[in-house]
């Protein structure tokens, strides 16, 4: 299922503040990318601009080209709730939906793609995908009862069921672990680790060693200052930006020197 991506050459709009400058970059299928960089650099900004995310807000827009294995996600015609559908989010705060159960929680997005599926397939889709995000035996006995009855930690990992159950290539994280404490954060850092398996994950991240924990590529984003636009520094081997990264600012950066 994992698919690779490659960006070339990408800015990004929000009318005519430009937010995101000149950024290019290859991700391989099944691997973990981390994107580090201080607030408003731009990484989020980005990490949306690879399912069209960021097209919610009126007057964004995209120069350049985002290709899914060979694909444009931005050519002519593509509709984006299609690309939505290859490339899942997981967003920073967990957000099942409160009146719908657990199961239900993990069948929405399935049955909002219009797809019929049997009692039977739906029930192997739930087990299957609370499986693959770890939460299975914690929750196998009460699947009927509402999604945000769980714990902060769990409703992520329903949160994330409910994206890999519509079966993406590519599973986008936005600061999963923020709000969570270092139990849950763990759960989350192991479970990423296996998803890799299937999927390409991209991960935006403001914990360092989060991302030398979980990612094998890693790309620094930094801004000028003010109202300048967010671009990709430096973007290698998570161990090399970690210890011997070529450009000072992301050794500042890395090291605690600033953000």
């Amino acid at each position: 299922m994992s698919k690779s991506i490659e960006v070339n050459d990408l800015n990004v709009y929000y009318s005519d503040f430009l937010a995101v400058e000149g950024v290019s970059m290859n991700i391989a299928p099944r691997t973990v990318t981390a994107f580090i960089g201080p607030s408003g650099c731009g990484k989020s900004t980005f990490l949306r601009t690879l399912n069209r995310m960021h097209e919610v807000i009126p007057g964004a827009t995209v120069q350049g080209s985002v290709l899914i294995d060979g694909e444009d996600l931005y050519g002519p015609g593509v509709d984006p709730v299609l690309v939505r559908r290859q490339v899942g989010m997981v967003f920073q705060r967990p957000n099942p939906f409160p009146t719908m159960s657990i199961k239900e929680n993990v069948l929405a997005g399935v049955r909002l793609n219009n797809k019929r599926i049997s009692t039977s397939d739906a029930n192997d889709l739930v087990e299957k995908s609370l499986r693959g995000a770890n939460l299975w035996n914690e929750v196998k006995d009460r699947l009927d009862k509402p999604g945000a009855g769980l714990s902060g930690g769990q409703q992520q990992r329903l949160c994330i069921a409910r994206t890999i159950a519509v079966e993406p290539q590519v599973v986008l994280m936005d600061e999963p672990c923020s709000a969570l404490d270092p139990i849950s954060t763990f759960a989350i850092e192991e479970l990423i680790s296996e998803l890799k398996n299937e999927f390409t994950i991209v991960i935006v991240t403001h914990n360092m060693q989060q991302a030398s924990r979980v990612s094998d590529k890693t790309a620094f984003f930094n801004i000028a200052g003010t109202g300048k636009p967010g671009k990709l520094i430096e973007y290698a081997d998570t161990a090399t930006i970690f210890t011997s990264p070529k450009e000072q600012a992301t050794e500042d950066y890395v090291s605690g020197r600033f953000g």
